[in-house]
């Protein structure tokens, strides 16, 4: 499992003031911490992190030398800056469900070759406990063919008994629909009628 190191932070010092030190700032909280504990680490250390890791991912915070099962809950990305600025992290607790999302990755994109792709979700919310979380479900698209549609039902984790799926089974994950290239002159004759 990955591990991150972090240091608590001084509430005195300002997040804007640790930021341009090179700190991303950010807190872990869960159901054994009062309130919630918060932490600075190094800009690198969050790049090197979110090249493998994402929202929902499952690592280890490394506090001031003490080792704390997390959640990555949420990042806080600045866009003009292109910088993370915070990172949340929730406490796992053994046997406790957790509310988290799964990351849907579509694979073979270039082998399908009549369509468009249409990928409709972007990740799965669900809730599980610690030894049943998902950080990612990939979706094969190779051998879809035109007006196919995976739902939400069809994946793997809507069958783990161990996640309770926090949306619909029935919405649409990914579809491969008709690809319209119809010559322009046309559309502009059934226009005109």
């Amino acid at each position: 499992m990955t591990t991150l190191k972090a240091e608590k932070r001084d509430m005195n010092t300002k997040a804007k003031k640790l930021r341009r030190e090179g700190y991303v700032t950010g807190n872990v909280f869960g159901k054994t911490i009062e309130g919630s504990i918060p932490l600075q680490f190094p800009v690198k250390e969050i790049e090197h992190l979110l090249k493998t890791k994402n929202k929902g991912s499952q690592i280890m915070l490394d506090i001031d030398g003490e080792q704390m099962d997390v959640l990555i809950k949420e990042i806080d990305y600045n866009s003009l800056k292109h910088k993370v600025e915070e990172i949340d992290f929730q406490a796992l607790v053994s046997g406790e469900k957790v509310h988290s999302v799964a990351e849907i990755v579509l694979k073979s994109h270039e082998k399908v070759t009549i369509g468009v792709i249409q990928q409709m979700l972007q990740e799965i919310p669900f809730k599980a406990v610690p030894a049943a979380l998902v950080e990612k479900v990939e979706i094969d698209v190779a051998k879809m063919h035109v007006g196919d549609t995976i739902k939400v039902k069809d994946l793997p984790i809507a069958s783990d008994k161990d996640v309770d799926l926090q949306i619909d089974p029935e919405e649409i994950v990914v579809m491969l629909s008709e690809s319209h290239n119809a010559p322009i002159e046309e559309e502009e004759t059934a226009s005109e009628e």
